[in-house]
């Protein structure tokens, strides 16, 4: 129900493809997937973890991908055309 209740308010389920140097070999890049409800275009959640990341953790950022959908859109939304019961 929660999930449903954000895509109503417009969240969007979010995915991020977090690339970072690993902190013992700065030339290895690890790669980290995060998922998470957010807001587009300027992701609050998304961005609030990337400001935890970097204080908190040895790993520096290298580059972040985003990727988001809403999972109601328009085009899935319709008016039913009537009402049919059955017995």
């Amino acid at each position: 129900m929660r999930q449903f209740e954000l895509a109503l308010r417009g969240y969007r389920l979010t995915t991020a493809e977090i690339l970072y140097h690993m902190p013992d070999y700065p030339a290895v890049l690890q790669s980290f997937v995060w998922q998470e409800f957010d807001l587009a275009p300027k992701f609050p959640v998304l961005n609030k973890f990337l400001g935890f990341w970097e204080t908190r953790l040895e790993g520096r950022l290298h580059s972040v991908r985003v990727a988001a959908r809403g999972l109601i859109c328009d085009a899935e939304l319709k008016l039913a055309g009537g009402e049919f019961t059955l017995n």
